[in-house]
């Protein structure tokens, strides 16, 4: 079925800046998003887990509880620079975001409201005196199991935006807005390699939060470390199993773009694969050693470097998804030098004082206590 003609209109209102430049812009401010995300998610599985696993070990319910105590803080990041990537989304590919999101309405209305719940469920453990009831544990791990359901949510959204030619059939089938894309081969193995992903980098704040501990609480701070270098380790070997998977489960023609088909995605795809792997040479070998931090600063290094290409190869695959439907040179573009100067000055600004914001919020939040 040919599926053009069933797409909305491109909005003939001219951009302000060429189109390009907001391509860069939801690349960049998307990266920002997936870090707070991956913190916030990351952190909330490892602090359940923890909980619940975790014994009577004095370490292990401390630990549970510091993550508690900051999900919140990474929640509010994850909401409020998850607004930008989406405003830059509806201006790039809006006549494919917003249909996609009539076809699932219910679902992405939810969003919403699951979302202000698991909120309320975070703030009140972070905020109960008594942190040790098991009534808490369970508002825990519901909140986790929100968040979780909440992007499986935009897996769904962004899966079928890709995929124009499912919208006639899908809203034929059910017009009322309670659809999925539960048909598309993809997303399982997509919405798994994000969560994994964050669950790995929620093993990263652990390290990070040692760093800041080692030379005043030296065996609380080991601790941390090497248990969260074992969360990193484990859900990165798993990461790769994942994401094997998730190529695999790409039409062929989109699979190839990052095996020859196309440079940059090649590239991005080997740098990916090879980052994950000394990523995790380097933190195996940390966490056996005496000092295991400067290991450990390599491998958050490179997994930063991951995340970057990685976001870069998800963006490759998204213009070739959408090729035969759209074509950024039938954009109007009517540059507005004075607005776009003001708007770029504002925006690096705003990043810098995020940047500075999180270094005085890591600096607070994982203070010594004997300092």
């Amino acid at each position: 079925m040919n599926a053009e003609p069933f797409l909305p209109t491109i909005d003939l209102m001219p951009l302000p800046a060429p189109f390009w430049l907001f391509k860069l812009l939801l690349l960049v401010t998307f990266i920002l998003h997936l870090v707070a995300m991956n913190l916030m998610f990351g952190g909330g599985v490892i602090a359940v887990a923890t909980r619940w696993l975790g014994g009577k070990s004095e370490f292990a319910q401390r630990l549970s509880r510091d993550l508690a105590k900051k999900i919140p803080s990474f929640l509010a990041a994850t909401v409020t620079l998850g607004v930008a990537p989406l405003l830059f989304l509806q201006v790039t590919y809006g006549q494919f975001f917003y249909t996609s999101s009539v076809l699932i309405a219910w679902p992405w209305f939810l969003v919403v409201v699951l979302l202000v719940v698991a909120y309320y469920g975070f703030y009140s453990v972070a905020l109960a005196k008594n942190q040790t009831t098991k009534r808490l544990g369970w508002i825990m791990l519901l909140s986790v199991c929100l968040i979780a359901v909440i992007g499986f949510f935009l897996s769904n959204n962004m899966t079928l935006m890709l995929t124009p030619a499912k919208w006639l059939t899908l809203y034929q089938g059910n017009p009322s807005g309670w659809n999925l894309n539960l048909s598309e081969a993809s997303l399982i193995p997509r919405y798994l390699h994000f969560v994994v992903a964050a669950i790995a980098i929620g093993g990263l704040l652990l390290v990070i939060n040692s760093f800041f501990r080692w030379r005043q609480e030296n065996d609380y701070a080991r601790f941390l470390l090497i248990t969260g270098g074992k969360w990193f380790l484990y859900t990165t070997m798993l990461q790769f199993l994942i994401g094997l998977w998730f190529l695999f489960s790409l039409p062929k023609e989109k699979m190839l773009l990052g095996l020859g088909g196309n440079l940059l995605a090649t590239l991005c795809l080997g740098i990916g694969l090879m980052g994950g792997l000394v990523a995790l040479v380097m933190m195996s070998r940390a966490i056996r050693t005496a000092d295991p931090r400067r290991g450990a600063l390599v491998a958050i290094i490179l997994t930063g470097v991951v995340i970057i290409v990685m976001a870069i190869w998800r963006d490759i695959l998204r213009s070739a998804y959408l090729e035969s439907f759209f074509n950024s040179g039938t954009v109007v573009v009517k540059t507005q030098p004075g607005v776009l100067a003001l708007f770029l000055i504002l925006l690096a600004l705003g990043i810098l004082l995020w940047l500075w914001m999180m270094r005085k919020y890591f600096s607070a939040a994982f203070a010594d206590v004997n300092q």
